[in-house]
């Protein structure tokens, strides 16, 4: 019995395989899709099918990126030279109270000697109160005569206590400002080292995006930012502002177009204020710097610091504040232009006043 079951079974697939070949082989004819049925090839083999390739970057996308990476480095290099600007006067500053806590520490010195002086000759007396030996002397007028000086002596010591107690309090003072400097210049330099970490970085991803192009890529690609600033300019004189703009510079704002005009070719270095290279903001302080007047090292202290004028009524000499976070900065030369550190790769050089958005103007000899 079990025999024939299993005579059955082998029966039964048998028909089960040939039903399935017959159906294969009709596949064709009754437009059924075969390769439904075809076994799995290979990635690469002949008859595989193609991954779709990765879709690359216009020209003008990598523009935008690139722009955009140097302006966030831009951004990080004003953070990094602020908290830089900030270190030096709070250093200078700790410097000052170091030498004011030690005057002071002498000064208590010669006070609390002063003090045991007194003390001492007082003992050496008999340790009598002035009043007590004066009101023992028989001579009214030693009396008198000491009595006056009793005043002068009483007055000198009150005196002395009172400028070592102001002493000890001053002291107490500036140790106070002393170590709050301290702890401010410890933020500032984790600031330096976040702000220069990101400079790096920015500027590093933007510069392995331009060696990737061929040479004729990054000619256009130069191309492609200067037509943008041609535009940007167009578009600025359009609107009529340079009819208004008819100001004079003046003999210190001639001083420093003088001084900036000289640096043009130079390179663009983020933190640098010259001699050799410069950023946007160390190229337009030290231009002020030339012309006699001292101004904020950064952008953002720049616009914040200096007092503001109307677009209309700049004039050479005069700085020029672009994009909304003051990330730059240049100085206006006149007839709607200006001299700028652009960015890195590029170098100190003229340029359309208009071709970046204008956040405000601002005059260091106002």
């Amino acid at each position: 019995m079990g025999t024939v079951k299993r005579a059955r079974r082998r029966g039964a697939s048998a028909l089960t395989l040939l039903c399935a070949m017959a159906v294969l082989a009709a596949a064709p004819a009754l437009g059924l899709p075969s390769t439904a049925y075809a076994a799995p090839v290979a990635p690469g083999a002949p008859g595989a099918p193609v991954a779709p390739e990765p879709q690359t970057k216009s020209l003008e996308q990598v523009h935008k990126e690139i722009e955009d990476l140097y302006r966030q480095a831009g951004t990080a290099t004003d953070a990094y030279n602020q908290a830089e600007s900030e270190t030096k006067a709070q250093s200078e500053r700790v410097v000052e109270l170091a030498k004011l806590i030690a005057a002071g520490r002498e000064r208590i010195t010669s006070l609390k000697d002063r003090a045991g002086a007194a003390a001492r000759a007082q003992y050496r007396s008999g340790g009598l109160p002035p009043g007590a030996r004066l009101a023992l002397s028989g001579s009214p007028s030693q009396y008198l005569d000491g009595a006056d000086r009793l005043r002068q002596g009483e007055k000198a010591t009150a005196d002395l206590l009172a400028e070592l107690n102001r002493t000890q309090n001053d002291l107490q003072r500036y140790a106070k400002d002393a170590s709050e400097l301290w702890q401010k210049l410890e933020a500032n330099r984790v600031k330096q080292e976040t702000s220069k970490k990101q400079i790096e970085e920015k500027i590093k991803a933007a510069q392995e995006l331009e060696s990737k192009l061929q040479a004729e890529e990054k000619a256009r690609l130069l191309q492609l930012e200067q037509d943008a600033q041609r535009q940007a300019q167009t578009a600025w004189l359009s609107s009529g502002v340079l009819k208004e703009i008819n100001g004079t510079a003046s003999e210190a704002g001639k001083k420093a177009i003088q001084f900036a005009t000289a640096q043009v070719g130079k390179p663009y270095v983020w933190g640098a204020v010259g001699p050799l290279s410069y950023d946007c903001s160390g190229l337009t302080s030290q231009a002020w710097l030339a012309a006699g007047r001292g101004i904020p090292r950064t952008s953002q202290e720049q616009l914040r610091l200096l007092p503001k004028v109307p677009v209309k009524d700049m004039r050479p000499g005069d700085l020029i504040i672009y994009f909304d976070d003051a990330s730059h900065v240049a100085i206006y030369v006149g007839d709607g232009a200006i001299i700028h550190a652009p960015r890195p790769g590029r170098t100190v050089t003229l340029a359309g006043a208009g071709s970046m958005p204008i956040k405000a103007v601002v005059r260091p000899d106002a």
